[in-house]
């Protein structure tokens, strides 16, 4: 069951009077109990997405088109009253960086207890007792302790887990997590995935994982879409778009990853940058630029969706005619 339908979704700056769209025309669905993760370089456009979705775009400075459809409602239609009673409660956002998310002067349960005051009817004793059961939820082990701390006195895990325990803390049916595990050493990024995978079986939330770590899909995805340049390029199941990737983004995103038993001692990089906004290209593949080896005809003027097998998308017929630069001149 669907209980998110994106349909044509435009958000765009406003620079020197002109509006530069940073997401372009995406569309996609989240359904009930799913991990939908999304990937992609640093300014492909996820973070906008993502808040794009819960409607922290200022009117002034963002122009944002479509549909956000939620149920029944179309989000892009709300009132800031009704978009007020929506975060938190039925969708609710988990912060890449929880130090900037969290307020400094507020002690640790006040600020979980905020959302449970705007949210909820609880009384002030089964709010305060409702902050111990979340803190003790996600991990932490001394919930009367943290509860009074202030969010310098955590560690980055720590700081982390609270922000989850707020987000979780009116059960939303939809959790949108960015970046969840920047900044945390490896055995802290392992619990706190783990903890999120367990919290999703618990309430059946539909989540969306916005990351860049391609170990961390593999982990947690049921399903994939890789973005560039503010287009969703590539759809598919984790296990097939890790068995056979096809745009040649993807290809070269996963051909960048560090390998455990390579002897090459530099690692693949991919050529080039995401172009800027105002550079951004509007016509044809985006990412012919970085791939020029491959002929030009091998583009599509208009790219399109091609569903080369069951749930697995690609956008332009580039990928056809794709191979890594080194195999290029090796053919020749």
């Amino acid at each position: 069951m669907d209980i998110l339908d994106i349909q044509n979704l435009h958000v765009g700056f406003r620079i020197n009077d002109t509006f530069y769209d940073a997401v372009d025309g995406v569309s996609f669905t989240l359904k009930n109990n799913e991990i939908l993760a999304i990937v992609g370089e640093s300014g492909c456009g996820k973070s906008t997405l993502a808040t794009a979705i819960i409607g922290l775009h200022h009117e002034q400075n963002a122009r944002v088109t479509g549909k956000i459809l939620f149920g029944e409602r179309n989000l892009l239609e709300c009132s800031e009253e009704e978009m007020n009673h929506i975060r938190g409660a039925e969708i609710a956002m988990i912060f890449q960086d929880p130090l900037s998310a969290l307020n400094p002067l507020m002690r640790i349960g006040d600020q979980i207890e905020e959302a449970l005051t705007y949210h909820t009817d609880y009384s002030r004793d089964e709010r305060e007792e409702k902050v111990l059961q979340l803190l003790k939820q996600v991990g932490i082990s001394k919930p009367e302790q943290v509860a009074r701390q202030f969010p310098h006195q955590l560690s980055g895990g720590m700081r982390q887990r609270v922000m989850i325990a707020i987000a979780i803390s009116c059960k939303p049916k939809i959790i949108i997590a960015d970046e969840p595990t920047t900044a945390l050493d490896v055995t802290i990024q392992a619990q706190i995935l783990d903890l999120l995978k367990e919290l999703q079986n618990e309430t059946e939330a539909g989540i969306i994982l916005i990351t860049h770590d391609l170990g961390v899909v593999a982990e947690m995805a049921d399903r994939v879409m890789v973005m560039y340049a503010g287009e969703i390029i590539e759809e598919a199941p984790v296990q097939k778009l890790f068995a056979s990737p096809k745009h040649p983004y993807t290809r070269l995103l996963f051909n960048s990853m560090p390998q455990l038993h390579s002897t090459n001692e530099r690692l693949n990089a991919i050529e080039g940058i995401v172009p800027s906004l105002t550079h951004l290209p509007r016509t044809g593949c985006r990412f012919a630029s970085r791939i020029p080896w491959i002929p030009k005809d091998a583009h599509e003027e208009q790219p399109i969706f091609h569903e080369i097998s069951k749930g697995h998308f690609v956008k332009c017929t580039c990928w056809k005619y794709f191979n890594f630069q080194h195999e290029s001149s090796i053919n020749r």
